[in-house]
């Protein structure tokens, strides 16, 4: 099928993502203005989706907090509702709660509404970014005690370790970062070649996608 917006360079939208400026407390990068710019976000969900089976899953579950927006807007273009997993102490209903490990070593707690769903329900697990997977087992283990099946999982970039290829083995992962891609060598070294000329005027709302270079031979 020939895709209506024209050929499709390789995920052109990560050079948007800016580097940390704020210091070591941060991540070392910020996906988010992948989001504000339309062309960006659009084809990033197109990409993601492309990977994954609606017909496999019943819902989307998104973790706190930028998993929150990919995972609604994912949820929205599968034509699936939406589960928000939240930092302890957010929700006004009954929950269950786990301790987790995030990307920064800390020990952190995550809640989910109780019930949410019924058993057998299948789950696309979404986040923003995975780094040491520590957030997602959380997650995966929320979901289990409700008898939730995890059939998916969704992100930007999950990076290479021990448990994510875990993750790989186990589950079908729809990432933007596709695994062979230099993209992933750079997100593994935590640096990507494209923070040397970021520009954030390009990552405006209204900034269009880059121009395609045509397959043409040239005369």
């Amino acid at each position: 099928m020939t895709d209506p917006k024209g050929p499709r360079d390789d995920r052109w939208y990560l050079a948007l993502m800016s580097p940390n400026t704020k210091g070591a407390e941060f991540a070392w990068l910020d996906p988010t203005s992948i989001y504000i710019n339309a062309a960006a976000f659009d084809d990033l969900l197109d990409d993601l989706t492309a990977d994954l089976d609606p017909a496999e899953i019943d819902v989307v579950a998104g973790l706190d907090a930028m998993g929150f927006v990919l995972g609604a807007a994912l949820a929205a273009r599968l034509g699936k509702g939406f589960l928000p997993i939240r930092k302890a102490g957010k929700l006004c209903v009954d929950t269950d709660k786990v301790s987790f490990s995030n990307y920064s070593g800390r020990t952190q707690d995550m809640e989910m509404r109780t019930p949410a769903f019924p058993p057998g329900t299948r789950v696309l697990l979404a986040d923003q970014w995975v780094e040491t997977g520590g957030t997602m087992d959380g997650a995966i283990r929320l979901l289990e005690r409700q008898g939730g099946i995890v059939t998916a999982m969704a992100t930007i970039a999950m990076e290479t370790n021990a448990q994510t290829l875990r993750y790989r083995a186990a589950y079908r992962v729809a990432t933007a970062v596709t695994q062979t891609s230099r993209w992933q060598r750079e997100c593994d070294a935590q640096t990507l070649t494209s923070f040397a000329t970021y520009e954030p005027t390009k990552t405006f709302p209204t900034a269009g996608r880059p121009a395609r270079q045509s397959n043409k031979p040239q005369n």
